[in-house]
């Protein structure tokens, strides 16, 4: 335990000893509100209105979205904060820990929580940002969501740690990660409805992890039973699997599920790769 401990306040540490990083991996979220939130919103609120009138009074795009920018904030960081398990093993850091007692069993692990612990941090430094886009949040439903972010980096720790084990460059390990990151935002309703595609990209979605992630913090975070039944399947916050409705119990034993295995295997790769 102490082993684990021990890597989870390194990798603390780095990151806020790293302020380019912090700031840069704020860019893309940024990035991502201004195009979407500030490019799209008019367009999709006036879509709504003329298509359902007074049933889509409550709805608000930037608030629709604000959720998948959060969980594509958690995707980003967890995933890239794996590539410390490279630099580590090129500046020669992970010889003197693997020649160490912490077993190897621990340092994934302790890597695992930190990239949870700093992409959780990152997502809630993204809720300052409420205020100032005019969005309306409570206070109890940003508290509740936080023990899932953590949830959701660590399951998604467990992709980038799995990649890091077998990848034994940072370009190479940016160009792969890349090739899954985009696909898995994209795919997952945060930006925008992922209702009535193709039916060989609907199984996509539907193994994307990201999905039920940000369709649980989309119905934590926003007050979906306000909005009317054809606004909720027009947005894709009824999200269903084979034809069934999914419950945030659903979606949340599906993640912890996930986070679990892929934490195992990563673990399990950790171990071959540096036998």
């Amino acid at each position: 335990m102490e082993g684990i401990i021990a890597i989870w306040q390194r990798d603390l540490k780095k990151f806020f000893r790293d302020r380019a990083r912090l700031l840069g991996s704020f860019s893309m979220p940024i990035l991502f509100l201004l195009i979407f939130g500030g490019g799209l919103s008019g367009t999709m609120e006036t879509m709504m209105s003329g298509g359902f009138g007074e049933e889509s009074s409550g709805f608000n795009y930037l608030e629709f979205i604000f959720p998948g920018i959060v969980a594509m904030t958690l995707l980003m960081t967890a995933i890239f904060s794996a590539m410390s398990v490279i630099e580590d093993k090129n500046f020669g850091y992970m010889k003197e820990i693997l020649v160490s007692p912490i077993s190897r069993v621990s340092i994934a692990v302790g890597k695992m929580l930190g990239a949870a612990t700093v992409s959780t941090i990152q997502g809630m430094i993204l809720f300052l940002l409420i205020p100032f886009l005019g969005l309306s949040y409570s206070i109890i439903s940003l508290i509740q969501v936080i023990p899932f972010m953590f949830l959701l980096g660590a399951a998604l720790s467990g992709v980038g740690l799995l990649f890091a084990s077998m990848i034994k460059s940072t370009q190479g390990f940016q160009l792969i990660v890349q090739i899954i990151v985009m696909p898995m935002i994209f795919l997952s309703g945060a930006l925008f409805p992922i209702n009535n595609m193709p039916s060989w990209l609907d199984v996509i979605v539907k193994f994307n992890p990201v999905t039920y992630g940000v369709d649980v913090m989309k119905k934590i975070m926003i007050d979906v039973d306000s909005l009317s039944q054809a606004v909720r399947e027009t947005m894709g916050l009824n999200l269903t699997v084979f034809g069934r409705s999914v419950s945030v119990f659903e979606e949340i034993l599906f993640i912890l599920a996930f986070a679990i295995v892929f934490v195992a295997i990563a673990t399990i790769s950790f171990k071959r790769a540096h036998a």
